[in-house]
């Protein structure tokens, strides 16, 4: 057994990670291209740390202990690549996965074959149509209706496609009609989203007021403050003082940014 592959056994869920990320690497693999990669530019890293050591007259135990601290880092970051697709993957399925649901509804309520409803949503557009032509896929092989739904819905990274694909297995198995059970799980889905979509209203109300508190209102007042101050006190205020304050504010509008964007539903209703 491979040191690879013994680092793998520790991750149970790496492999199923994997393959709900798309990302078609054995988890040996995966751990392999990680290593290398977080030793390349761990390696990369410290010879710059060396310079930095060797012009500050530093100790040379700096160097295995920074090159120890930069490979942890770099191995961290490289490893949640597949959890970083996972969750890209199911924000772009939620936005969606309700007119997903809806098309297969309105193909249902039709008299369309559900086998039929599926091949024609695989065929349509978007990112959720990926999974309704794997499910036609494993179909074409041979796979009962069941076993592929099934499967469809173990490997989606979104909840709420897995609730749509659980639904209509389970009516299939029990027998009863899955247009009702559909259009039962789009409502709670719907509700679910307009919740999320009134939560985020009173989020943005607050992370604005502290937008336009930090990043409009104290630099405003702040910056004609300290002109008045160091005018009256003989401070100098050179190129590079303004150069460093517009690059924090530049700084808190990003971090800012950023927060608008993770805090968004991810709906479309």
């Amino acid at each position: 057994m491979s040191i690879y592959t013994r680092i793998a056994s520790k991750f149970p869920n790496l492999k199923r990670d994997l393959w709900v990320a798309k990302i078609r690497d054995k988890p040996e693999e995966y751990i392999q291209k990680t290593v290398k990669n977080t030793l390349f530019a761990g390696v990369s890293l410290t010879v710059l740390v060396f310079f930095m050591v060797d012009k500050m007259n530093l100790s040379l135990i700096v160097i295995p202990i920074a090159f120890m601290i930069i490979s942890l880092i770099i191995f961290t970051v490289l490893f949640k690549t597949a959890q970083t697709q996972i969750l890209k993957r199911q924000k772009m399925i939620d936005q969606e996965v309700l007119f997903a649901g809806r098309f297969l509804l309105v193909k249902l309520n039709s008299g369309t074959p559900l086998i039929n409803a599926l091949t024609d949503a695989s065929r349509s557009y978007g990112v959720a149509n990926d999974y309704f032509k794997e499910i036609i896929r494993d179909i074409d092989t041979g796979t009962p209706l069941e076993e592929a739904l099934e499967k469809a819905a173990k490997y989606s990274p979104s909840k709420r496609m897995r609730k749509i694909l659980f639904q209509i297995n389970n009516a299939l198995k029990i027998g009863i009609d899955v247009t009702k059970s559909l259009e039962a799980t789009l409502d709670q889905i719907a509700s679910e989203q307009l919740i999320e979509i009134e939560r985020y209203g009173k989020k943005l109300g607050s992370v604005t007021m502290f937008y336009m508190l930090l990043a409009v209102v104290m630099p405003s007042l702040g910056l004609t403050m300290f002109v008045v101050v160091a005018s009256m006190v003989s401070i100098s205020a050179d190129l590079l003082l303004f150069m460093g304050l517009a690059i924090l504010l530049m700084i808190i509008n990003f971090v800012f940014i950023s927060v608008f964007k993770s805090i968004r539903p991810n709906v479309n209703i």
